[in-house]
């Protein structure tokens, strides 16, 4: 089935017709976490970027960030904790506990993943430093390949989580027409001392530290595709002058799900993203968004 492009975002007309029409139930989503990770510079903060390879089933090409769906096994395993209390997050997040500590779990892991960066350290108020060498890449390989779990990462090293390191920035549910649907938690994160990123994840071809605004820009200009939860985060964090402004604005920013709706208005089906005016499409009954 084709997907429309339009705007550097991609859709299928098919599926989301099906969907106004009622006779498309949609797919569950999966719990997942991303982290936009930043780093001051002489200009303001950057964040880092991973372009998906074009060969990706999902937004393919698109840039985006460190992120990737929650492993159950990190639900129940206790892990040492820093920062806030699972309740503290669970209440945050909008989970129980057991949910909280799989969502942030995830969210770490991601990161150390496929930017090579750990929010953890040996006691609650101290983070690793490099992170590079054969026995760091080969934890991180069983990672990716699921032979460990998180929880038993951090164990076996003695690590403790920091959670204090990230902010909870926003919650965006892939929109029901998609055939892969994701429950997705944003966080932002300061990237910490001593470590520094690099391209570890194979789903790249290329990693950036990038000005929001840049980023935007580009967008704009049609250099740059993202999906919508990409875009209007980095559209977000272009009003703060440094990591730890952006970090101290996350407590209280509104984490009630973004989620797409298709309905149907006067012969035509009307997609738009609630708060978020500039992703509205108009797609003709029988044609491609507008």
């Amino acid at each position: 089935m084709a997907n429309a492009q339009a705007d550097g975002q991609w859709y299928p007309p098919e599926r989301i017709r099906a969907l106004a029409g009622g006779s498309l139930t949609p797919v569950t989503p999966k719990r997942a976490a991303t982290v936009m990770l930043l780093k001051d510079t002489g200009d303001g903060p950057a964040v880092h970027m991973l372009r998906r390879r074009t060969s990706m089933a999902f937004a393919g090409g698109a840039y985006a960030y460190p992120g990737g769906g929650v492993d159950p096994r990190d639900d129940d395993r206790h892990v040492r904790w820093a920062g806030p209390t699972r309740a503290w997050w669970a209440d945050r997040l909008g989970v129980d506990e057991t949910g909280a500590q799989a969502i942030v779990c995830a969210a770490v892991r991601e990161t150390y993943e496929e930017a090579g960066v750990l929010l953890a350290g040996p006691t609650p108020d101290t983070v690793v430093g490099d992170t590079t060498g054969e026995d760091w890449e080969a934890d991180r390989a069983a990672l990716v390949a699921r032979e460990t779990s998180f929880a038993e990462f951090l164990d076996r090293r003695g690590l403790v989580l920091r959670s204090d390191l990230l902010g909870a920035w926003t919650r965006w549910i892939t929109p029901e027409f998609e055939p892969r649907r994701y429950d997705t938690w944003f966080f932002v994160a300061a990237l910490p001392e001593g470590q520094r990123t690099r391209n570890a994840s194979t789903e790249a071809d290329r990693t950036v530290w990038i000005a929001p605004r840049e980023a935007a820009v580009a967008y704009d200009r049609g250099e740059l595709l993202m999906m919508p939860p990409t875009i209007a985060t980095l559209r977000q964090l272009t009003a703060y002058g440094t990591a730890v402004e952006a970090l101290d604005a996350a407590p209280a920013r509104d984490l009630t799900p973004v989620l797409a709706t298709a309905r149907l208005v006067e012969g035509e089906i009307v997609l738009s993203w609630p708060g978020h005016d500039e992703f509205t499409k108009h797609i003709p009954t029988g044609g491609a968004p507008a």
